[in-house]
């Protein structure tokens, strides 16, 4: 019986000490990390509106809550994560998208005030390394300088503004990325332009 009480107290400082560390190591990395997600965000603001400086942050909160229960009952897997005014030019938005093959896809889009599409830059993606993982080259550079109300994906290659190359043998990344981009063109039309 004395045995298996210290053995528990063993374990228990163990355990104690151990998660005191977790603790520490956390508290330590915790500012570190938050400025890199910063500073990619504040990347890829710039990225879809190049030559705009200042990005004010519209919190998703203040928007009226029937605006996003509707977004919300429309588009189950896509949510809104950030909206930035780019000083007047027109509008960041970051969305995220569960449609992937891997899951998650969050990027974020610049809307000019007259509708084009200045860009869009993936922030972070789970999908299939080789495959999905070339949206970066591949659907990224097909959607910068369009100005339409929607787009769809093609296997045939694309003949329109509107239509996008889908990925060879990654059509659920491109359907995926193509959904998320219409959603938040559809958000723009209806709330920000």
């Amino acid at each position: 019986m004395g045995r298996i009480i210290k053995d528990a107290l063993i374990l228990f400082v163990i355990t104690a000490v151990a998660g005191l560390l977790l603790a520490m190591v956390n508290e330590v990395t915790k500012g570190p990390i938050e400025d890199q997600k910063q500073k990619a965000k504040a990347e890829a603001c710039q990225s879809v509106f190049p030559g705009v400086s200042g990005f004010d942050e519209i919190p998703v909160e203040s928007l009226d809550a029937n605006v996003l229960n509707s977004f919300s009952e429309k588009y189950p897997k896509i949510s809104i994560v950030n909206i930035y005014d780019a000083s007047g030019e027109g509008y960041v938005l970051t969305l995220s998208t569960k449609e992937g093959y891997g899951d998650n896809i969050t990027f974020s889009m610049g809307i000019a005030n007259d509708g084009t599409l200045n860009g869009v830059a993936i922030l972070t993606s789970n999908e299939t390394v080789g495959l999905g993982l070339e949206a970066e080259k591949v659907l990224v550079p097909q959607f910068a300088g369009k100005n339409v109300e929607s787009f769809t994906y093609t296997k045939t290659g694309s003949t329109s503004d509107s239509e996008v190359d889908a990925i060879s043998s990654a059509t659920i990344t491109t359907r995926a990325f193509v959904n998320a981009v219409n959603a938040g063109l559809e958000f723009y039309n209806n709330n920000l332009k």
